[in-house]
This record gives structure tokens, C-alpha cells and sequence, in this order.
């Protein structure tokens, strides 16, 4: 019952506003209006107003659709915005893929899942399936840890299983558990001298630095945990003795304790090699978004699989995925959210592409989901 035509044009649609994080105001338009014509009841916070103040940030989007039928309420969710270089977005088609055209990313990531929930919505509407309760929501800036949807007021949601369309690879698998994400900052001050005259004087924070990340475990840790420094800053000349360097980077892991344990063996490196030069240290981090699991017999898994089989698919595979989204904050706030594949592939790069019969292939299970 999928309009297959009507879903792609739906995506290429999507694909031409300019929507990078932060600046969802003009795609938000677009999906807020196309909710309030398919009946559903909609409201938009002021998330991006508080994260990021500028003229085109906007808010998350809620849409309701009252059931014609008993059952359990279905959350569907998509991000709005995309990753840089998201501007001037110009999809080729080439038979069944979609691809970018080079300059800059598809938007498939999520625009394939946007593009699919409003299909199934306007299918529904125009011919009167039976299904239960229905809430979707589109979040803005889940690119960048997920930021807005930790904004979003999820004590007015009334369902309490989530199905988030963001995941790459063949539709059909399934992400049930994701990593804590904490994001950390070191800051060495040590004392400036000049290099040639006097370096005696000084005490390089970029040498402390140095032994700091020499000491450090970088990259996978074990299966469950990843340590990476990914920005360095500091110095003021190539003739001064640097007084102040810092970097930054992340933990990723699945156990929380071991997050714990390395965030303190971070510090005493630090720490030993700061006292050591008779320097100081600033050391911080905070959680991005925090980790979850959803086990296999979970009722939000058992639904899936029960779609796919109708559809004469086997079982979903079920994967664990190091990349965040917005099914943290699902999970977070107590509603059993998992992350199902949405057709696309080679995200967060110009290289993205799709198959229209994978999209057509996802469209379908989602609506066999909600109509169940």
C-alpha cells in the first residue's frame, strides 16, 4: 500500500532544504504543516532557542494521531537535521540508488526515516487502516550528541516503546544497544619563557601534554570501551615556551564502571605529570548521552520481528552499535526504544547513497508495524 513514488519525492523534497544542525527552521516548517494537514496534533518546543540562539534554530517536533483501535501507543522518531557539508544538497539518481552528487552529503542520515514516517501517515490516512495510537517525533541537533533531544519533555509522552529510524547499513537490523558517550577537556599551565634566551625559565605545556598522551591507552580499549583525543590547541609562537595547551576527547563505552575507572587513571596521569614540572592541571568532563541495552525478548523487538515475519522476512539482526542517537534519550527517560535500519549507507560522508528498494523495503515494515 506504499505510494513508492510519492516516498521518494517525499525524500528528494526533503533533500532541498539546507537543514545542518542548528538550522532546522525552514525543514521544521515543512513537517510541522504536513502534520497538521494529515489531522495529527502538533506542537514544537523552544529547544534550539536554548541551545543555540540564532535565526534559524527551532524547536523538536510532537505530532499525536488519535487510534481507531486498541493497542499498545507506537513512538516514531527521525532527526531533522544533517551533518556538514549539508548545504545545496543535490541527489542523483542512478536506476535503484540515490547518491550524492559529491559536494556535499545526501541527507539519507535521517532524511530516509522522515521521508518513510510521513508516507506511513498519509497512507494510514487516505485509507483509513486501523491502528492504535501514534506519536512521532523529529528531533533537531541529534548530530551533535544528541542536544536536542535532551531538551525535549518526555513526561507527555504516553507511549512507552520507541522505534527510532537512524541506523545505516541493510534494513532489517536492529541496534539494541548503545555506548555512555563523555566528552572531556585537559587544561596544562605551565609558564612562558623565551625559547632561545631563556628556555630554562619555562615550563613547557605542550611537553607535559605529550607525556600525558604518550601514557594514555588511545583507541579500543577493550570490546565494550574506546578512548580518543581528537582536538589539541595551545602555544603562542614557535619562539616562546608554551605556558597553556589543552585538548580534548571522549570515552565511549558500554560499562559504566569502567568509564568511571578511566576517567580517574586520566586524572592521575595528569596529575603525576603536572607535578612532576611543577605545573597546574584543569581537568573536566561531562556525559553526552548515556548508554542502554534492550533485551532481545523485549516486547518494542517482538513487534519488529512480528512485522518482518508478516512480510515474509526473516527475524531483525540484532547489533550493537559505538554511535549515539536520539534512542539514549528514549531510553534515558524510560521508554524501551530501539534503533532500526532506515536505508542508507556511507553516513557523514559526500560518498552517501541508498536503495530505493531498500527505502521502499523499510516503508513497509514500518507501516506493517503500526497496522499490526
Amino acid at each position: 500500500m506504499i505510494n513508492e513514488k510519492r516516498l521518494l519525492n517525499e525524500f528528494i523534497k526533503l533533500s532541498k532544504f539546507d537543514s545542518e544542525s542548528f538550522q532546522e527552521l525552514e525543514i521544521s516548517k515543512y513537517i510541522y504543516n504536513k502534520l497538521l494537514s494529515l489531522g495529527l496534533e502538533v506542537r514544537i518546543d523552544n529547544a534550539g532557542h536554548i541551545l543555540n540562539d540564532n535565526p534559524l534554530a527551532t524547536g523538536n517536533i510532537y505530532g499525536f494521531l488519535k487510534g481507531n483501535k486498541e493497542g499498545e501507543t507506537i513512538i516514531l522518531s527521525s532527526h531533522m537535521d544533517t551533518v556538514s557539508p549539508g548545504k545545496n544538497k543535490n541527489p542523483i539518481i542512478d536506476g535503484d540508488i540515490v547518491r550524492s552528487d559529491g559536494n556535499s552529503v545526501l541527507g539519507s542520515d535521517d532524511l530516509t526515516g522522515i521521508a518513510q514516517i510521513l508516507e506511513i501517515l498519509e497512507t494510514i490516512t487516505e485509507r483509513n487502516l486501523r491502528h492504535p495510537d501514534i506519536e512521532v517525533i523529529f528531533f533537531i541537533a541529534e548530530e551533535p550528541y544528541c542536544r536536542g533531544s535532551s531538551q525535549f519533555d518526555f513526561s507527555n509522552v504516553k507511549g512507552k516503546i520507541a522505534y527510532v529510524l537512524d541506523l545505516d547499513g541493510p534494513v532489517g537490523n536492529v541496534a539494541i544497544s548503545a555506548p555512555s558517550i563523555i566528552q572531556f577537556k585537559i587544561n596544562i599551565i605551565g609558564k612562558a619563557s623565551h625559547a632561545g634566551f631563556e628556555p630554562e625559565k619555562g615550563i613547557s605545556a605542550i611537553k607535559i601534554i605529550s607525556n600525558v598522551i604518550s601514557k594514555l591507552n588511545l583507541g579500543r580499549i577493550d570490546e565494550e570501551t574506546t578512548l580518543n583525543i581528537g582536538l589539541i590547541n595551545g602555544g603562542t609562537g614557535i619562539n616562546i615556551i608554551p605556558k597553556d595547551v589543552s585538548i580534548e576527547g571522549e570515552i565511549r563505552s558500554m560499562n559504566q564502571t569502567k568509564v568511571d575507572k578511566l576517567l580517574v587513571e586520566i586524572e592521575n596521569i595528569v596529575k603525576e605529570e603536572t607535578n612532576k614540572y611543577k605545573a597546574k592541571y584543569e581537568f573536566s568532563y561531562e556525559e553526552k548521552i548515556k548508554a542502554y541495552h534492550i533485551n532481545k525478548d523485549e516486547y518494542v523487538i517482538k513487534r519488529y520481528n512480528e512485522a518482518l515475519n508478516s512480510l515474509g522476512y526473516d527475524n531483525a539482526k540484532l547489533i550493537n552499535t559505538f554511535g549515539g542517537s536520539d534512542n539514549n534519550s528514549f531510553n534515558k527517560n524510560g521508554i524501551k526504544g530501539i534503533v532500526i535500519a532506515n536505508a542508507m549507507n556511507d553516513v557523514h560522508t559526500t560518498h552517501e547513497y541508498f536503495s530505493i528498494k531498500e527505502l521502499n523495503k523499510s516503508a513497509k515494515i514500518l507501516l506493517k508495524l503500526v497496522t499490526i
